[in-house]
Parts: C-alpha cells; sequence; structure tokens
C-alpha cells in the first residue's frame, strides 16, 4: 500500500475497502459462542413467536439487553436466512463500518490532518478486540457504534453556532439508538469520559446560549433511549423487577476484579500494544506530535475511560472494548510522529519500533513451519500454502522495508498482514476442530420427531445447545421444584455429572440412555474444552 498523499477520498476509499476485507470475509468462519448463542436465540425466536417486544430466550423473558441490535439481525435474518453466520453477524460488521466512517470523519475536526484521520482509522479497524467484535454477533459493538455517532454530532453542536437544532437532534437519536442496544453501558464508558475530557481541555464556552437546542437532545435521547423499558416495565412487571435486581445484584456481586484489573487495557488492542503503550507515555509524546492540544484531549479521553471502567467491582476483558476508540485515535499521535521523523531518530527511540514489527514480521516467516507441525492440514491444504506465502512474503517485505527505514510502508504492511489473516488465513479454523467425540444436538430433533416425544431439560440450558438444537427446550426443574411432565413418554436433557438428576423420575419410569451430544469443537484433550456442551439424553417411560 502506498504512502497517500491525496484527497479525502482516495484515504476513505482504501479505509472502506480495508474494513470490508476484515469484517466482512469469511464472517462464517468461527462457530457461535455463548453470547452469539443467546443473542441469535433471541432473534429467532422474534420472528417464529412474534416476541419483538418482550423479547425470550428459550422462551423465558430476556429483558436483560434492549432490542435494537436484535431487532436488525432477526431483521437481516428473514431476508438472508436464519441458518446463515454471515446473515447474523452482517448487522454486527456494519455498526462497525458505521464506527470507523464516522471515527475518520470525527478526527480532524481536532485540527488534524486527513492522513492522520485516516492511520488512527486504521488502527481501530485492525484492533483486536474491533475485529473481534465486529466479526461477532454480540452487542457491544452496536452501543459503541451509535455513540460515536452521537459524539460527532455533539462535537459540530458544541464546536458550531450554526445548524445547531439539526446536530442536537442527530447526537439525540443516536445517543438513544445506543441505550436502546446496551442500555447506559456506552453512557458511561464512551460518552461520560468523552464529555469530561472535552470539557478540559476544549472548554463548554458557548454552551449558555445553547441551552434550548441541548434540551432538545435531552428530549430525543431520552425518548428513544427510554420507552422499551417503561413498555417491558408495564406489560411484564414481575418478571422485570426480577431481572432488574439480578442485573444490579451482578455488577456488585459478580466476576469481581480489583480496581487494576484493567491495567494492561492497552494489550486489547493486540497488534498495536506496543504503539498503544508508547503513545500513552505523555511526557515523551507530548512536544513530539503534531497537535498537542488534540493529543492531550485523547490521551485523557482513553485514561477516564480506563478509570471509570476501574470503579465498576464487575470487570470482564470485554467491557474494554469502548477504550480502544479513543485510544486509536491516541495511537494515531505516535504513529504519525513515526511517519514523519522514523529515519531520523536516534537508535534509542528505534528500537522500539524495530522490536514491534520485527515479531509480526517473525511470525509471518515462522507461520508455514509452525502451521506445518501443528495444524490438520488434510482438506486443508490450498488455505495453507496461500497463507502461508501471502504471510511469508509480507515478512520479509516487513523486514526490507525496516532495514530502509521507510516505516510508511511497514505500517502499510501491518494492516495487510491483518487482512491476509481473515482473508486466507480464516479458512484454516477448520482444521483445529479435532474433537473425536463431537456429536451434535441438532441430531436430536430428528430423534424427536421419529420417536414422537417431547424433549426437556433438566435445570440448566447452554445457549449454544438451544441454538444448534433449533428451538426452545423447556426446563423441568426452577428452584427446588421440579415438573413431571404429563407425557408417557418423553426425553430428558442433564449435564453428564448430575447423578441426582434421574432420581426424581426413577419411581414413576423406566430410563433408558440413548445418546451422548458433545458440542465441543476442540478435543478433550485442549483447554478450551467445556463440560457444559455436554449432554446425556434418556427416553423415559411411565410405569404401568
Amino acid at each position: 500500500m502506498p504512502d497517500l498523499n491525496t484527497n479525502k477520498l482516495s484515504y476513505l476509499s482504501i479505509l472502506l475497502l480495508v474494513t470490508f476485507l476484515v469484517f466482512f470475509v469469511n464472517l462464517d468462519a468461527i462457530y457461535v459462542n455463548i453470547m452469539e448463542a443467546r443473542n441469535f436465540i433471541t432473534a429467532r425466536e422474534m420472528l417464529n413467536h412474534n416476541n419483538w417486544l418482550l423479547t425470550t430466550l428459550n422462551d423465558l423473558p430476556r429483558y436483560q439487553k434492549p432490542p435494537l441490535p436484535t431487532w436488525l439481525t432477526a431483521i437481516s435474518g428473514s431476508i438472508l436466512g436464519m441458518d446463515s453466520l454471515v446473515a447474523l453477524r452482517l448487522p454486527a460488521a456494519l455498526s462497525t463500518l458505521l464506527l470507523i466512517y464516522f471515527f475518520f470523519r470525527f478526527i480532524p475536526k481536532l485540527k488534524l490532518g486527513k492522513k492522520q484521520a485516516f492511520i488512527s482509522s486504521l488502527v481501530l479497524a485492525t484492533s483486536f478486540y474491533i475485529v473481534f467484535s465486529g466479526r461477532n454477533g454480540q452487542w457491544d459493538i452496536f452501543t459503541h457504534a451509535f455513540m460515536m455517532v452521537c459524539i460527532y454530532y455533539l462535537w459540530n453542536f458544541f464546536c458550531k453556532n450554526s445548524e445547531l437544532y439539526q446536530n442536537a437532534v442527530l447526537a439525540g437519536v443516536f445517543l438513544g439508538f445506543s441505550f436502546m442496544s446496551k442500555g447506559p453501558v456506552s453512557l458511561y464508558a464512551l460518552f461520560l469520559p468523552f464529555l469530561i475530557s472535552f470539557g478540559i481541555v476544549y472548554k463548554f464556552r458557548t454552551f449558555r446560549s445553547k441551552w434550548k437546542p441541548f434540551l432538545v437532545f435531552l428530549v430525543v435521547s431520552l425518548g428513544i433511549g427510554l420507552w422499551w423499558f417503561i413498555y417491558v416495565r408495564l406489560a411484564d412487571p414481575l418478571a422485570f423487577q426480577k431481572i432488574a435486581e439480578k442485573e444490579a445484584t451482578n455488577w456488585t456481586s459478580y466476576n469481581i476484579r480489583p480496581f487494576w484489573y484493567y491495567w494492561s487495557f492497552f494489550t486489547q488492542s493486540g497488534i498495536w500494544t506496543i504503539p498503544s503503550f508508547v503513545a500513552l507515555l505523555y511526557p515523551y509524546l507530548k512536544d513530539r506530535v503534531s497537535n498537542k492540544k488534540a493529543y492531550t484531549f485523547s490521551f485523557l479521553w482513553t485514561i477516564l475511560a480506563v478509570v471509570l471502567l476501574s470503579v465498576i467491582p464487575e470487570k470482564k476483558s470485554r467491557y474494554l472494548l469502548p477504550v480502544l476508540i479513543p485510544m486509536a485515535m491516541n495511537t494515531g499521535f505516535y504513529i504519525e510522529y513515526l511517519f514523519r521523523r522514523f529515519s531520523s531518530l536516534p537508535k534509542k527511540e528505534k528500537w522500539v519500533v524495530y522490536f514491534n514489527h520485527g515479531l509480526i514480521a517473525l511470525i509471518g516467516i515462522v507461520f508455514p513451519i509452525g502451521g506445518y507441525f501443528f495444524l490438520d492440514l488434510e482438506g486443508f491444504w490450498f488455505w495453507f500454502v496461500l497463507t502461508s506465502l501471502v504471510l511469508f512474503s509480507i515478512g520479509v517485505a516487513k523486514l526490507y522495508f525496516l532495514r530502509k527505514q521507510d516505516y510508511p510502508k511497514v505500517f502499510y504492511l501491518t494492516i495487510s498482514f491483518i487482512a491476509a489473516i481473515i482473508v486466507c488465513g480464516f479458512p484454516l479454523v477448520g482444521s483445529l476442530i479435532d474433537n473425536p467425540k463431537f456429536n451434535n444436538i441438532a441430531k436430536l430433533r430428528e430423534l424427536e420427531q421419529k420417536e414422537n416425544i417431547q424433549v426437556y431439560e433438566y435445570e440448566s440450558f447452554g445457549p449454544e445447545l438451544i441454538w444448534e438444537y433449533g428451538k426452545p427446550i423447556p426446563l423441568l426443574k426452577e428452584g427446588d421444584s421440579v415438573r413431571i411432565p404429563a407425557e408417557g413418554r418423553f426425553g430428558l436433557l442433564t449435564v453428564p455429572n448430575d447423578s441426582t438428576a434421574l432420581n426424581d423420575f426413577s419411581d414413576d419410569f423406566r430410563i433408558k440412555r440413548t445418546a451422548r451430544y458433545d458440542l465441543n469443537y476442540v478435543n478433550p484433550e485442549k483447554s478450551g474444552y467445556k463440560e457444559r456442551l455436554i449432554r446425556n439424553f434418556y427416553i423415559l417411560e411411565r410405569k404401568d
């Protein structure tokens, strides 16, 4: 990829091409995970049972997540097919495209050049957890993408004296969309640190004269963001209250981690871990960047987002997703500095660049050897050879241009490295599926129809299992109460280690074990093997 010195359209065209390669190619290469399964089941039940407002999961109320992303997924599935993973993941990929586009448009508003906007947007588009979330049917990417659009228009509102009502309404609409995607998550983790950083660096100097359109912004955002919660609270108050209490408890009693748990947040950027860390060294970089004021803003936005997330007792790595947005902007300052000054830098500053990109180049060069010994290549030789040739070539080229001290080409080759892994390497995921005991629970649907029986789950259900099964499986145990089915003959699924599950039925039913279903794709000897994806299946017949 050349070092571009062209107009905005050229930058945008290449950015859209990279976004397409990273987020839209091989969308169905990886199997469905637990979070996706929950969301896809809810979308399927929306279509099958017309549950568009009172959303369900396995026919049970699911009000933990607002429905906007589920609506979009259900619509995509209804058009392209609910059995298509591409159709189900497409809305998330499109929301990522929206995020990257408005991020690219936002950066020049800080009085930064188009090239730096291009660089920062490429960093964002290839950051690890952005890639993961944008190719995955999870709802985090929706809420933060919509919030980025809100921030774009809110910046216009704060910094311009024209089109105030237009910017206020648009900002309010997308803040409402963000809230309708995952509640207040992005409001707290992305929007609030943005406001604080803006107030510190750029001030709210003209805000007094804008209070009327700002009131419109609040009304629009609250109206769009809260109506569904109000509706559910009135339509199903008992279930809503129970779920709300459980969610509130989780924030202080579930996945509790210490305040410093997120200290390594910059590693979530993946291939940009080292540049992101260097860009956070404010005393080092502040006098080297092209716009110190804008750099201070991006630095504060990043750090404040981490601090605010650290205050919450419940912590998960995926909660750091919003931090990657301002951090990509912050990292762009360091990358742009290397574009301008790399060849003239003293050796003590260059070694970090050599180490970072040399390591990436080494991975590309040794992949053919490592892949040959560690992958089961039967049926995957074409993709292995293609991936090996591409990654090896990129690795050699990176070393060549590092030696020539041509940093722009080294940077663009890094982007190409990520795109190559997704376009050429993702089909190799199939070579990692090596569970000899794999038995898809989808086969149980055939047995259910053949035997003319109703299948039940004893106590707990695995979302991935319900997704593959294709329809809800009723639960028999809730708390200490066990419901005995009225049918004289039925099917029962239990977890393998539950030795007491059958005791509730042994007096009245003859019990016959018929199958073991294992939805694990990885070998039982590997760390990713999960017992919760295994079920024993029994047929129970009432005794005469």
